[in-house]
């Protein structure tokens, strides 16, 4: 099986690109399962219903978000609606929406994407690591899921790499989000889990991660009138490609993916 994961979303370029690219992309490198991670996609902050239907239609398999889920308050009654957009695992009991959803295709695959938010230097949540131990005990590799996929929401490398660790063997794929830059660290953990630090963001990279240089410049040298907005130069297409083993559903090659903008695109996809 080979799976697409896309990293966060920034903006309203950024999303019209992924949204013309997902079916060309998926015949092109045979993905079988798109995941994209939309937490930034509406205005740099949050999204909506609208967005999220959009993604959807245009053919994301499943939604991931973070810590901006909430920035659009529409979005509450419509993540209950629709499992396949998803908020971390690890918020606290009575929060809208879930944390892992299971989807298939046309050939009667399976994956299972879950998705968790760390704790070091982002919003409180509860304990990330008791959550994806508790997550996992009732989901096992091929034997409930052909493959499983984490995307893992979080500022600190060091938190993402022990989760990713934690749960080797366990899942295909862990995949880092948030700090919208790319890593270059794809591999293939011990116990044959895929995993990247952090996908990068699709979105504008002659930016400060996706915002206009200008606004985010100001705000670190204090000026009480700097305000963010989003870039809106050509967007790059950053995120990782996992081909998952058909026997044990673990990670058999991955390779990090780029396409347009400012960052040079890759060739070795998989």
């Amino acid at each position: 099986m080979r799976i697409l994961f896309l990293g966060d979303v920034v903006g309203k370029p950024a999303r019209q690109m992924v949204m013309a690219s997902l079916n060309d992309l998926r015949d092109e490198l045979a993905a079988d399962f798109i995941i994209v991670n939309v937490e930034n996609s509406a205005g740099g902050f949050g999204i909506t219903p609208k967005i999220a239907d959009a993604f959807l239609e245009a053919g994301a398999d499943v939604l991931t978000t973070g810590n901006h889920v909430w920035d659009k308050r529409e979005i509450f009654d419509y993540i209950d609606k629709q499992p396949r957009l998803l908020r971390p695992l690890n918020m606290p009991d009575g929060t809208p929406g879930q944390g892992v959803v299971q989807v298939s295709n046309q050939t009667g695959q399976s994956l299972t994407v879950m998705h968790s938010m760390t704790n070091l230097f982002m919003p409180e949540t509860e304990p990330m690591f008791p959550h994806l131990k508790t997550a996992l005990s009732g989901i096992k590799l091929k034997r409930d899921s052909d493959a499983i996929v984490l995307d893992i929401h979080g500022e600190a490398t060091s938190e993402k790499a022990a989760a990713a660790l934690y749960i080797d063997g366990k899942v295909s794929l862990v995949v880092g989000t948030h700090t919208h830059i790319p890593t270059a660290d794809a591999r293939i953990l011990p116990q044959g889990t895929g995993f990247m630090t952090d996908a990068g963001m699709c979105g504008d990279y002659t930016s400060v991660i996706g915002m206009e240089p200008a606004g985010a410049i100001g705000r670190f040298l204090k000026d009480p009138q700097a305000k963010l907005a989003v870039a809106l130069g050509a967007p790059s297409l950053s995120g990782v490609i996992v081909s998952t083993d058909d026997a044990t559903g673990l990670a058999h090659e991955i390779a990090p993916f780029r396409r347009g903008g400012a960052l040079s695109p890759t060739h070795n996809v998989l």
